[in-house]
């Protein structure tokens, strides 16, 4: 097939010639076409790139979508967990250990967590670095906590075996023998004084007697205080152990020496009227852990329910106290 040729017409030979093109034409068509199909490239690349996803990203984007979804579940079990953790927290701090007279858990040792920054900075530049870093700190958390509620569980154990013997330790008796309740002349609280003639704090309870009358031991332990004491005139004072302690007051005689081992009911001394007092009677102190406690609770051998409504009652209406 003969080459096709491109014609021009010669306005001075008035004859229509022939084109013939050099090579710099041909080189500037070659860039033309070269250019051209370069920026078509381009930007058929870049819509592709931008619009259309390639079978690797697809197949990475199912794969992220399939790990959010189960760390959304394994979240949701966390949190489910630590709610049963918080749970268990509340029933060992608000019963067991109530129950057992021991001291709450605070908030800042169970949930104290030593935290490796070193160790999370690292994890941070691996794949799905912020879901795993949440998770590894969540589970840092209920480690510490499962730790600490295990430590006291075993420790409330320990206690359980010890109940016998506790409860034969706290004070839970009158330390006069008063079942008909008329031997009580002041209650615990702010009273008037008779001496000082004030308003003033009373930190135990005030039990009327004959001189002579009995005292009795309130719980087992070990006597700590028997001499004279400022204020208190003769008195006494019992370890019981458990954070307890018992202190009774203007002795006319006491039986007990420091040392000695007592249990529940024993005569450790009798009413009288020494130190600063106005009249016979016995001041009874319980004290819990160094604070000073109503004694008024610590009777739950001796009274009944009316029983105890009736001290109440009667406890609050007294405004006088003998020392």
């Amino acid at each position: 097939m003969a080459k096709k040729h491109k014609y021009h017409f010669n306005n001075e030979s008035l004859n229509y010639e022939p084109i013939r093109h050099n090579f710099a034409y041909y080189a500037k068509q070659v860039l033309v076409h070269l250019f051209s199909g370069v920026s078509l490239g381009v930007i058929f690349f870049i819509v592709f790139e931008i619009f259309l996803e390639s079978p690797q990203e697809k197949q990475l984007a199912v794969e992220k979508s399939r790990v959010q979804a189960q760390y959304k579940v394994l979240e949701r079990q966390l949190e489910d967990v630590q709610s049963v953790l918080l749970d268990l927290e509340q029933r060992d701090n608000n019963l067991y250990r109530v129950i057992l007279q021991a001291e709450p858990i605070p908030d800042l040792v169970r949930r104290s967590i030593i935290r490796d920054n070193d160790y999370y900075k690292q994890m941070l530049s691996m794949t799905n670095s912020q879901i795993t870093v949440a998770t590894t700190q969540k589970m840092e958390e209920i480690r510490k906590q499962l730790y600490v509620q295990s430590k006291s569980y075993n420790n409330l154990v320990e206690l359980f075996k010890d109940r016998e013997n506790m409860l034969e330790c706290i004070p839970a008796i009158q330390p006069v023998l008063n079942k008909d309740l008329t031997r009580m002349a002041s209650g615990y609280g702010y009273r008037m004084h008779p001496v000082y003639h004030i308003q003033k704090f009373h930190e135990g309870m005030d039990f009327s007697s004959p001189t002579g009358t009995e005292i009795y031991a309130t719980g087992n332990g070990v006597v700590v205080l028997s001499d004279w004491k400022q204020g208190y005139g003769n008195c006494i004072e019992i370890n019981h152990g458990y954070g307890y302690l018992t202190r009774y007051a203007h002795l006319s005689k006491i039986n007990v020496r420091n040392g000695q081992k007592v249990k529940r009911g024993d005569v450790i001394g009798l009413v009288g009227n020494t130190g600063l007092s106005v009249g016979p009677h016995l001041h009874y102190e319980v004290h819990l852990r160094d604070k000073v406690m109503n004694p008024m609770n610590y009777y739950f051998i001796d009274l009944s329910l009316d029983e105890y409504d009736r001290m109440v009652q009667m406890s609050n209406n007294m405004g006088k106290t003998l020392d």
